[in-house]
């Protein structure tokens, strides 16, 4: 495999798992524009455990993921009391938090950036990458995962229902985090360095487009988002300096056409009922 393949692969491959990371909070109706603050957190979290303990890059990642879990569920607890945009502004304000505290914490090289020693390659990536989108698959075939739908469909009906409203978002909330953090350590140990400039509100729009653009009705919408965002500007990489100019056109004519995303419940019922024999349809 050449070196460019393996790039592109791998940053499909955390694409799609930071796609997932905002599906669920999406799912569960919230705008969560903080996700680099999450993706920030696992990456530095994880490079410091394995620079500075010795802790093998695929543990490190865990408890990053971990980590960033526990940030997630911590600040929860005052974001979700807002709702809508007010809710977008206040993860955008923890984002630039967490930017603004790495900035001015030495021990990780603060606005210099921080390398890291250990790397891990596509082979490990791409492991995890399919482990998150077999666990959101399982997770939506669960009653937690049905109630989180529910919660989309309608929170008011869901609650009249005794599902526990409040609870499920928080849930939903912290595991995107937690996802959000493995997909930065990953990162970090793949690409070797690390700078909080980086993660910043426009790194966490890119993530919830992903989301958008796919669709939220089926878990099968975030990774064909991280397909599209990752893949398409390679394709039109001949076009040289024209190709993003092409490429945020296509994107605009794809969400004019389809506003609710690419992939939608209907789409994948007509395509499981095209693919039954003759018999069976009837």
């Amino acid at each position: 495999m050449s070196g460019y393949l393996e790039g592109v692969l791998v940053l499909l491959a955390i694409n799609a798992i930071l796609a997932y990371a905002a599906f669920l909070p999406i799912v569960a109706g919230q705008l969560n524009l903080g996700i680099a603050g999450f993706v920030a957190a696992g990456a530095y979290f994880s490079a410091y455990l394995s620079n500075e303990f010795g802790v093998p890059p695929t543990v490190a990642a865990l408890a990053a993921a971990v980590f960033a879990g526990l940030i997630g569920l911590i600040v929860s607890f005052p974001l979700l009391r807002t709702r809508g945009i007010y809710l977008a502004l206040a993860t955008f304000a923890f984002g630039q938090v967490v930017q603004a505290t790495i900035l001015n914490l030495n021990v990780v090289g603060g606005a210099a950036g921080y390398p890291v020693r250990e790397f891990v390659g596509f082979g490990v990536i791409g492991a995890f990458a399919l482990a998150v989108v077999a666990a959101v698959y399982l997770l939506f075939s669960t009653r937690f995962g049905i109630s989180i739908t529910a919660v989309s469909d309608d929170e008011t009906a869901a609650d009249l229902m005794g599902l526990s409203v409040r609870g499920l978002q928080t849930a939903a909330f912290t595991i995107g985090a937690a996802i959000a953090g493995l997909a930065g350590a990953l990162y970090a140990h793949h690409f070797s360095y690390i700078e909080a400039q980086n993660y910043t509100v426009l790194f966490s729009i890119y993530i919830v487009l992903y989301v958008l653009l796919g669709g939220t009705q089926t878990i099968f919408g975030p990774l064909l988002g991280a397909a599209v965002f990752t893949l398409l500007p390679e394709f039109l990489r001949g076009s040289a300096e024209w190709r993003y100019v092409i490429f945020a056109c296509l994107i605009l004519a794809l969400m004019a056409w389809r506003p609710q995303g690419a992939v939608t419940v209907d789409l994948v019922r007509r395509l499981l009922r095209n693919r039954r024999p003759e018999g069976e349809r009837a």
